[in-house]
């Protein structure tokens, strides 16, 4: 019985054919990919060829033309040459429209497109499919079983405990006063959010500011509440009104009018200066810098263009506030911008979005906000440092590229002296 065996020379030949047809194989799925992105691209540009924008690069788009970190320089710039909206070319033939005129966001909210699934894709894994991931029906379903926990009502007895975080964060400040050198402020307002998170919506009771391992340069309060200043911060939270644009005899709070927690809840909503100034912060500095939407349907707009279905959209929550069309001087902190009857007030964003999604945490938030600046001002005055000013850096959420840095300086405690009692 004979055997055949192969050959070196055969085998070797074998093994190249079959790699010959893969290679084919492999240049004929580039040829056909590179098609379908060329033609994507080609459909594309016709789709947004009434919305002209900056020359961009065919793969890399704008980004080649931009340093790192220079986004919210680019959105202020672009509002100037193209107004209302203007197309972000990303790389690889992506893009997004970005929306920074009222009338063409109001459009885009009023409709309930689905958020766009590239944008939020890697949070599901860290937070799962909640309020913020949802779409349809399934997220009215939840939105209407969790509404009832956020009435103002229910939201009261919460002051409390947010005060409390306060004080505890205001304790440690108070420690570190001694140094001469400015606070970094941006590790110590986050872990005093997330004291008040962990108590209102867990009911933990202890503080994680206190079992927070510290470090040399961060020492904290080892009590939590009471507090330097605690009777006189429970008596001036209940003050009904605020002092004029411009007085600088105190950081922002007249004498109190009652005393007690329950004074101050029943007169959160008596804030006006204090909430025009939480208001025109955020219009300047809005946490959420933009929201994507994915156009399930074709959109046109008041002024006649329009967009396809399947093209995604930026609400450009930072643009919108500093739009010179709806902010006369956007870069100027003017409180007035919030009073009562202002006409720029309705083109307010905020951090809260609108329409049907709207944050249904905004109230609890802004209470936060409300309890947090008024127990900080009636004990410190904050004066920023003029070598580090905060340099501000767009990502999931807005943030310091290089932190906040403040002096505080202690207040006296009017209290001690009679004659305002």
């Amino acid at each position: 019985m004979s055997v055949s065996v192969l050959s070196p020379s055969r085998l070797l030949g074998g093994v190249s054919r079959i790699l010959q047809v893969a290679s084919l194989l492999i240049l004929l799925l580039l040829l056909i990919k590179a098609a379908q992105l060329y033609l994507h691209r080609q459909w594309l540009l016709k789709a947004l060829q009434q919305f002209p924008c900056p020359p961009s690069h065919w793969f890399f788009g704008h980004f080649q033309k931009f340093q790192q970190d220079q986004e919210l320089q680019r959105i202020r710039k672009w509002m100037e040459m193209f107004p209302s909206a203007c197309p972000l070319w990303l790389w690889g033939g992506k893009v997004r429209v970005l929306l920074y005129d009222p009338d063409y966001m109001k459009v885009i909210l009023g409709r309930s497109d689905p958020k766009s699934h590239g944008s939020y894709r890697f949070l599901a894994p860290w937070i799962g499919y909640g309020l913020l991931l949802l779409n349809g029906q399934t997220w009215f379903q939840h939105r209407r079983m969790l509404t009832p926990a956020f009435h103002y009502d229910i939201l009261k007895p919460y002051v409390a405990l947010m005060a409390d975080s306060v004080r505890v964060m205001l304790d440690k400040w108070e420690k570190l006063l001694g140094q001469d050198s400015p606070l970094e402020v941006f590790q110590h307002v986050s872990l005093m959010t997330l004291d008040t998170i962990m108590k209102c919506a867990f009911s933990h009771q202890g503080s994680i500011q206190v079992d927070r391992p510290s470090d040399p340069t961060e020492e904290g309060s080892t009590t939590e509440g009471g507090g330097a200043g605690e009777g006189q911060e429970e008596e001036a939270l209940g003050f009904p009104g605020h002092p004029p644009l411009g007085q600088r005899e105190a950081p922002g709070l007249p004498r109190p009018c009652c005393s007690g927690w329950a004074c101050f809840r029943n007169h959160l909503d008596q804030m006006p200066y204090t909430t025009m100034c939480i208001k025109e912060a955020l219009r300047l500095y809005p946490p959420v810098p933009g929201i994507s939407r994915e156009l399930s349907t074709p959109v046109t707009f008041p002024d006649g263009r329009s967009l396809p279905k399947g093209i995604t959209v930026m609400l450009s929550i930072y643009g919108l506030h500093h739009n010179p069309k709806v902010w006369p001087n956007p870069e100027v902190f003017d409180p007035s911008r919030f009073a009562p009857g202002s006409a720029q007030h309705s083109h307010a964003f905020l951090p809260f979005s609108g329409g049907s999604r709207n944050c249904i945490g905004k109230q609890f938030a802004m209470n936060e906000l409300k309890v947090a600046t008024a127990l900080t001002l009636l004990r410190f005055e904050l004066l920023p440092d003029p070598t580090r000013i905060p340099i501000p850096m767009a990502r999931l959420v807005l943030k310091s590229k290089n932190g906040i840095h403040l002096r505080l300086r202690r207040l006296p405690n009017p209290c001690e002296d009679k004659d305002q009692l």
